[in-house]
């Protein structure tokens, strides 16, 4: 029998960050850095940057959900981000950088909405939630450089991990 494999598409700022969160869970099958949501068509890394697009820098993972249900990947999606910041995440700036939740069907929309509004329930923030919720559209994947970069360029990526502030902000909110 085949498995049912499903997609998921989040923004959370720079993409290198948000592939290895997922990539380590049983049922995540890929995880594809990419650009989605703008309106340049097959957009590379050096325009997307450019904040221009329209894209958000983005990861489109797919999954087992009979594993690891859509429900977990929503949470730990929210675990990687600052949903209050609208410019960027962390050190990057920019429309590029905003975070968003794409979904893919009714299913993925009205589990996604229930989750940010949990989120902003919580008492956890005091700022409003400002991750949007869209349609998925056409998902563009990124050069091969920026594939798995946290594994094949690991001293690059722990050395941008560690200077962007998104480490000390998920302890100071996420694991408390």
């Amino acid at each position: 029998m085949k498995k049912q494999v499903e997609k998921a598409t989040f923004a959370g700022g720079c993409f290198w960050c948000m592939v290895k969160p997922f990539d380590q869970w049983d049922g995540v099958e890929t995880v594809i850095s990419g650009y989605t949501g703008g309106t340049t068509k097959q957009p590379s890394y050096e325009q997307v940057k450019t904040g221009t697009t329209g894209h958000y820098e983005a990861v489109q993972i797919e999954f087992v959900p009979e594993i690891i249900p859509y429900e977990k990947i929503v949470s730990l999606y929210w675990q990687q981000i600052d949903p209050t910041d609208a410019n960027g995440q962390f050190h990057d700036r920019g429309s590029q950088y905003r975070t968003a939740i794409f979904y893919h069907n009714e299913k993925q929309k009205v589990i996604a909405e229930k989750s940010k509004e949990n989120i902003k329930n919580s008492g956890r923030f005091t700022k409003p939630i400002v991750t949007e919720i869209l349609p998925a559209t056409t998902f563009y994947p990124a050069e091969d450089f920026h594939q798995e970069f946290y594994k094949k360029n690991k001293k690059e990526y722990d050395e941008d991990r560690a200077k962007s502030g998104r480490d000390k902000f998920i302890e100071s909110y996420w694991q408390t």
